[in-house]
């Protein structure tokens, strides 16, 4: 078990590797958020985060605003957000 996380580790560095190569390459920047930010469960239209979101759910409404979220799609848009947000200096929690 310790072997295959090491294998999937090496894996996952030598595509951070390449993609960066190939960004520098293009001109292009690549923007990282924080491994625990809270992608899912953070709505995108409101900034909401709920406090538990299961992983077998895959849509939710946010109590707040109520918008329905499919949790893939949602959490892409938040995603683009937070390292945004990040780049541009403003709080990493709030949603651009």
């Amino acid at each position: 078990r310790k072997l295959a996380k090491a294998i999937s580790d090496v894996a996952w560095g030598q595509f951070l590797t390449l993609l960066s190569y190939k960004a520098a390459w293009n001109g292009k920047n690549i923007l990282k958020i924080g491994r625990f930010m809270p992608s899912s469960k953070t709505c995108s239209s409101c900034g909401y985060v709920m406090p538990k979101l299961p992983l077998h759910i895959r849509s939710w409404c946010c109590p707040s605003c109520a918008v329905e979220h499919d949790r893939d799609v949602n959490a892409g848009k938040n995603v683009r957000s937070f390292a945004l947000a990040d780049a541009l200096g403003h709080n990493k929690n709030s949603v651009v």
